[in-house]
């Protein structure tokens, strides 16, 4: 994917022509594949805007699900796995194709405002088993010259030795662990020359953004999914997040696909311009907004006020997301349990996940295998007597705050 200026600080005008070329050809390459029945009576050349784009139907992840489970691996919805170099798998089990050369996921354009490229060393911490975050990071670094040193996650002392060893000068990876690196270094008696970070899959929160600040680190942050690769990202103006030029982005009221106003929150609805995955109009399930004018930065594309939630109950905690068919699971798979809620919180800097679990047993260590199992993580389990959780319909509270 190109990152050149021109891209970026197209004109509306410019932008609009070149998307009326663009859309037409997506949507014809969608309708060649055995997955985009719902497509099949739309004339492509007639879709040129994005009022157009509106008037089609919403790809929504359960039926990515389903598609995939009819038609192994992909779903009919990108050509056949040998065309990929790699395939990844996300919970749900969803199984998304990837490119590690020419920038695929197009991180390089975030990297790339991000201040961070030749010369650099990024000290990547996102996960590389059967996860794509590792590899979406990798080949954006290596798309702005960047030297990648794979450190992927966990072994916090290990990291910072290496950190220091190989004079890691920027950090990629979820928002809150690089300050677990830094403070294992401070413990160790270690000096990095960290400068940079570039964050995605959590919540960036002002007071550790702060944290870093003070400590002489830059840190952005960036929306991007496994699916859609780079959405959305900050700029070193940092008023919103700028939307990526390989992609369409929409804010629409939830379960319906009909666009809200600007300012108004929504669900994140994207459309691909990737000829090798065109996903058209996916359902992210994440809310946020349009964010009025442009960045101060000179970037002219449409901005978005960032992540605000989700449009059901799923949430990311530690980086991972915890769904709402997960926590049937864990009821359904322990005799003991009742009901059970799921609570997001803080503890100083770092996300915690507490347990709420209805049952009559008194020992919360014999729910801890079964927690594991469904939710893959670990929590802090808390036992209520039958009867006690609110029937209010939540079992996923996300109680953390984005302000």
């Amino acid at each position: 994917m190109d990152m050149t200026q021109d891209l970026e600080h197209r004109t509306a005008d410019e932008r609009a022509a070149d998307l009326a070329k663009a859309l037409p050809a997506q949507i014809a390459r969608a309708q060649a594949l055995s997955g985009y029945a719902a497509l099949s009576g739309v004339d492509a050349a007639s879709v040129t805007t994005m009022a157009d784009l509106a008037k089609l139907p919403v790809l929504r992840k359960s039926e990515l699900v389903s598609a995939q489970s009819t038609t192994p691996p992909l779903g009919g919805l990108a050509g056949p796995v040998s065309g990929f170099s790699h395939v990844f798998q996300s919970p749900g089990p969803i199984y998304e194709p990837g490119n590690i050369d020419g920038d695929w996921f197009r991180l390089g354009r975030f990297l790339k405002a991000a201040g961070i490229g030749c010369g650099d060393v990024v000290q990547n911490c996102f996960g590389y088993h059967l996860t794509p975050a590792g590899m979406m990071f990798e080949s954006g670094a290596r798309a702005v010259g960047a030297t990648v040193l794979p450190a992927g996650t966990g072994q916090t002392e290990l990291q910072a030795r290496a950190a220091k060893d190989v004079g890691s000068t920027a950090y990629a990876g979820t928002p809150d662990y690089l300050k677990v690196i830094l403070e294992k270094a401070d413990e160790m008696g270690l000096e990095l020359a960290i400068k940079k970070a570039a964050v995605s899959g959590g919540a960036l929160f002002p007071s550790l953004r702060q944290y870093y600040a003070d400590r002489g680190i830059a840190c952005t942050q960036c929306y991007a999914t496994a699916d859609l690769g780079l959405i959305a990202y900050e700029s070193e103006a940092m008023e919103g997040m700028i939307v990526d030029e390989g992609v369409i982005v929409e804010i629409v009221t939830p379960g319906t696909g009909d666009p809200v106003a600007e300012g108004e929150v929504g669900e994140v609805v994207v459309t691909t311009l990737n000829p090798d995955y065109p996903l058209i109009r996916f359902a992210t399930g994440d809310m946020s907004a349009i964010l009025a004018g442009q960045s101060p930065c000179g970037r002219t594309n449409m901005r978005i006020k960032g992540w605000m939630g989700r449009a059901d109950q799923t949430t990311k905690i530690k980086g991972m997301f915890v769904r709402p068919e997960q926590v049937a699971q864990l009821v359904g798979s322990h005799d003991a349990i009742d009901r059970a809620r799921i609570v997001a919180t803080r503890n100083g800097e770092m996300d915690e996940m507490i347990v709420k679990i209805e049952t009559g047993l008194c020992d919360p260590e014999a729910f801890q295998d079964a927690i594991v199992a469904a939710l893959k993580l670990k929590g802090q389990v808390e036992l209520v007597a039958p009867g006690e959780l609110p029937r209010d319909g939540i079992v996923i509270e996300d109680i953390r705050k984005y302000d």
